[in-house]
């Protein structure tokens, strides 16, 4: 069987010194990847990454996207203008929605 996914992430901070790079993903998440790993790595930078799993063994591919910190950011703010707040005002604090 093979499965094949993608997602987009972006470098939110380089550190060039300890070689790593926190990055963002689609779905919020945050975490570090050795820079070497990426590509041109410059903060700002984001990448498709594609992951292809055929049966025990896969790939992981970092491919450079010029769009992808815009993409990220306008999926950021959908994000947020979906957000309702539970306590929005008119609402007292305890009593059912």
């Amino acid at each position: 069987m093979s499965v094949n996914t993608e997602e987009l992430l972006v470098i939110d901070v380089l550190d060039e010194d300890a070689g790593l790079a926190d990055v963002e993903d689609t779905r919020g998440r945050t975490f570090q990847l050795p820079a070497e790993w990426l590509p041109a790595a410059a903060d700002g930078g984001a990448y498709r990454v594609v992951v292809q799993m055929n049966g025990a063994s896969g790939t992981v591919t970092f491919t450079p996207d010029p769009d992808g910190a815009r993409l990220l950011r306008e999926r950021s703010k959908q994000t947020l203008l979906d957000f309702t707040d539970e306590n929005s005002p008119g609402e007292e604090q305890g009593e059912p929605l």
